[in-house]
């Protein structure tokens, strides 16, 4: 099977910077003991296995762990309502005590993880040489099995978890040959690290996560203390099964993340970016995977299903059950397919249907922006909703913004739309005042207002006082401000004043100036016209800009006209897509 396309999905919050360092398990404490810790032990044979605890069978019926530590006890209770039994985390180390002390006093168990580098994608942690560095494989043979004998005896450890997605992700750190001697490295090392946490806490098993069953064959060559295997996966989830059967594997194995499908796996909507699902989709998705899992009886011994998160960001609106602490379609699918209690439950508000007037591939920046809503509460609770947007796809911001909104009747609410061009995510909350939030999102692409006239600039000669000449996408001359393109830019120098100056070709009348602003903006600039390119008179001044599309009338003559930035309004230089003079 290939290995998926690389993701997105950034780290859970809880999983500290400091597990990305070199450094990152340093400052142990002193080990503590715990009388009432857990046997817990992979039993049975080929086909026919079993996880128990104590001797009785325990099936994993776990969700990723999210919230702050310190929030631990606030949310345990709320986890046991909807019948899980374990979380697991990412790592381990002096900040893990509240959170285990927590999960045994509410009857669950943690999955532990220990933080190996590159972990998944590009930005989870550094590239490591694992088979030169001797330094780094020392730190970790050294110091994770220090955590296990300070934790070994604690009765909210249910196992310990070692590493996370580092052979796919070391694609991103190596490649052909290289990438394989480094993955047989990392299991290498990952088999050590397993023979030195069993000879400090037999009681235990251990197991290592990847992202995709391609990992599967490097740990079945070179990790046999393993005692089972660990996959986290999404869409592909129920196609788990037959890899292993045609693997020829001779261990058990967790899903240690599922869900719904998510952005790397779904196919790209008619803006291009791709193509988020449902509420409902991904309520169904949850409970495909979990189908899934035990339907692979004896040997898929449960999973910690993605995500028991309260960030309301844009991952955290993809993957989340609880953004913000609002409950979904998709924490009551989780708590039916755990056997949770939801005879009394409240449940969320569906939105089954958004759609963009006008359509969603061209919606003019700073101008209307009607969305036609349906929504139903199903125990008839009146909706509140919300309007945000997401700008992810135009320069990697993860944060959700509200934007005040009317509601003009029949389910259509109206806002103003970002007057940034590119694409963007737009939301609607609806909440029912029960503590439930149905939540469902498209992509709309914001270009620049429609100017009537003719644009003067248009393909005429510009120059500028300076330009990039090799930085990203450049070279950025002063031609592409009039090429008409949208994807191409002037960009300046990193210093003030700078300009940029168009020639009409003869003196020329015009109203109406455009300016469309790459993520570098002029926060004070003037416009100025000018007969000879020396002498100049402004015709409009800016002070307080803030970027995207700057949409004026003004009133000039000249055959030259010229954008004079004194203020940047970042730290980089000015920037623009268009420059457009109108007649």
């Amino acid at each position: 099977m290939p290995p998926p396309r690389t993701r997105a999905r950034r780290l859970p919050a809880q999983l500290s910077a400091a597990l990305l360092t070199a450094g990152a398990l340093t400052a142990l404490p002193a080990a503590s003991a715990h009388a009432a810790g857990s046997v817990v032990k992979v039993t049975g044979g080929q086909g026919d296995w079993q996880l128990t605890v104590d001797g009785r069978p325990y099936q994993i019926k776990g969700l990723t762990w999210g919230p702050s530590v310190a929030d631990a006890d606030r949310y345990m209770p709320d986890l046991r309502s909807m019948g899980v039994n374990t979380v697991r985390t990412w790592g381990t180390d002096a900040s893990s005590k509240p959170l285990f002390d927590s999960a045994a006093a509410h009857g669950i168990k943690v999955v532990a993880g220990f933080w190996l580098q590159p972990g998944g994608g590009p930005g989870s942690g550094g590239c490591v040489d694992y088979v030169a560095d001797t330094a780094y494989r020392s730190q970790v043979l050294t110091e994770i099995p220090q955590w296990v004998q300070t934790y070994k005896d604690h009765p909210g450890v249910l196992m310990w978890d070692v590493g996370n997605e580092s052979v796919l992700g070391l694609q991103n750190c190596y490649g052909g040959a290289e990438l394989e001697r480094q993955r047989d490295a990392y299991t290498t090392l990952v088999d050590e690290i397993a023979r030195k946490i069993h000879a400090v806490d037999p009681d235990h098993p251990v197991t290592s996560t990847d992202a995709w069953v391609g990992a599967w064959p490097y740990y079945k060559r070179n990790a046999p203390a393993l005692d089972l295997y660990a996959v986290n996966s999404y869409n592909g989830v129920c196609d788990v099964r037959a890899a292993w059967e045609q693997g020829g594997y001779t261990k058990p194995y967790i899903v240690t993340e599922t869900g719904p499908a998510g952005e790397w796996e779904v196919p790209d909507d008619a803006n291009g970016v791709p193509q988020e699902p449902s509420d409902q989709a991904k309520a169904d998705g949850y409970t495909r995977a979990w189908g899934c899992v035990t339907a692979h009886r004896g040997v898929a011994l449960g999973a910690t299903m993605f995500h028991y998160g309260t960030e309301y960001d844009f991952g955290g609106i993809w993957f989340n059950l609880l953004p913000a602490g609002q409950k979904r379609l998709s924490y009551y699918a989780v708590k039916r397919a755990y056997g949770g209690d939801t005879a009394h439950d409240d449940t969320p508000p569906v939105v089954s249907g958004l759609s963009v007037e006008g359509g969603a591939d061209a919606v003019q920046a700073g101008r209307d922006l009607v969305l036609d809503v349906r929504a139903a509460d199903p125990d008839g609770d009146p909706i509140t909703y919300e309007v945000l947007v997401n700008s992810n796809y135009l320069d990697g911001g993860k944060q959700l913004v509200s934007l005040p909104f009317t509601s003009p009747g029949a389910g259509r609410l109206k806002v103003t739309a970002p007057d940034r061009p590119g694409v963007w995510k737009v939301y609607v909350k609806a909440t029912d005042g029960h503590g439930n939030v149905g939540v469902e999102t498209r992509s709309v692409r914001v270009v620049p207002p429609a100017v009537g006239g003719t644009d003067l600039a248009l393909g005429r000669p510009a120059v500028a006082s300076s330009f990039q000449q090799s930085y990203g996408d450049c070279p950025c001359p002063a031609a592409n401000a009039v090429d008409g393109k949208p994807t191409t830019r002037w960009a300046s120098d990193w210093s003030d004043p700078q300009w940029i100056r168009v020639d009409l070709g003869a003196r020329t009348a015009f109203r109406h100036v455009q300016l469309v602003w790459e993520t570098s903006y002029a926060k004070a600039y003037t416009v100025q016209t000018s007969d000879d390119g020396q002498n100049w008179q402004t015709v409009r001044t800016v002070a307080n800009g803030d970027g995207g599309v700057d949409d004026f009338d003004v009133t000039g003559t000249g055959r030259y006209v010229r954008v004079n930035g004194t203020a940047r309004g970042t730290g980089y230089g000015y920037s623009l897509y268009e420059f457009g003079v109108y007649d």
